[in-house]
């Protein structure tokens, strides 16, 4: 029996407190992004294209009038850009978006976001510093673990691994390789450590380091760590690739992508974790 009072499980309820911080948090947010140049967009709640970057068994699914699959919106990246470039760009050449809106997964998960699109900026310390600016200005300062997407990948073509080595963070696997650079590139956390293995890895693993150290260069905050093995499974961020951690909590991610051919960046901040935390630190 499900009682009236009952919400599905995963679904969000705000009220009182939980409200005002809510909203508080979007408008801080949002002056923000304006007063860096950016401006904002609200994309439909249904969409014809999340399976591209969503994997279907997460997308919330159905008919439109002419029997086309229609999803709710499970993720606002793609949409943005498409909509920005394709429709919205018919009456403006903007290039910076930002966006407050929910996206649902399936079964019954709905999740609260601001988030960013930079369309054609791959300059990834533009998102970072976006984001701190906002936690800043609610005295957060979360762990940036700085990572790149590609270099999981040559390791795996390079050494016959599993990329799920690499996902599910399986690293003494890779230190049972017993090989220096990599038992060194496995362990690596700091700049100085990053500076000391780019010199003996493969060449072809060089470049990506130096894209991590290049991003690191442009990005003025002192909590920061590399973890140049991390992958994450995703449809479109292919290289750089950020997260902020706080007590466990994920509150953030971003990274580099390319939509439409365009070279681009981005981030999402998670309203509902940001709540969590912020309500537990001031006894709201």
């Amino acid at each position: 029996m499900i009682y009236e009072h009952e919400i599905p499980t995963g679904s969000k309820l705000y009220f009182g407190e939980s409200a005002k911080l809510k909203r508080k948090l979007e408008n801080v947010a949002s002056e923000l992004f304006y007063d860096a140049g950016f401006e904002e967009i609200v994309t439909p709640f249904f969409s014809y294209h999340q399976h591209q970057s969503i994997d279907e068994k997460e997308l919330l699914r159905f008919s439109d009038e002419q029997n086309h699959i229609v999803s709710l919106r499970a993720d606002s990246t793609m949409d943005v850009v498409r909509l920005s470039t394709k429709r919205v760009g018919r009456s403006t050449n903007h290039s910076k978006w930002f966006y407050i809106q929910p996206v649902f997964r399936y079964p019954s998960h709905e999740v609260h976001q601001i988030g960013a699109e930079l369309i054609g900026e791959e300059n990834l310390s533009l998102s970072i510093a976006t984001s701190l600016s906002i936690f800043e200005k609610f005295s957060l300062k979360p762990l940036l673990h700085i990572s790149n997407i590609n270099i999981p990948k040559i390791l795996s073509e390079m050494l016959n691994l599993d990329l799920k080595i690499f996902e599910k963070g399986e690293l003494q696997k890779l230190l049972a390789l017993d090989i220096p650079w990599l038992t060194k590139l496995t362990c690596l956390q700091t700049l100085q450590e990053l500076d000391a293995v780019i010199e003996e890895v493969p060449e072809v693993l060089k470049i990506e380091l130096q894209k991590l150290k290049a991003l690191s260069a442009h990005i003025t905050y002192d909590n920061v760590v590399f973890a140049p093995l991390y992958y994450v499974k995703m449809r479109y961020y292919n290289a750089l690739f950020f997260r902020f951690i706080h007590k466990n909590f994920t509150l953030g991610s971003g990274g580099s992508y390319d939509c439409e051919g365009i070279g681009s960046s981005g981030f999402g901040l998670y309203t509902d974790d940001l709540i969590e935390i912020l309500i537990k630190r001031d006894g709201q």
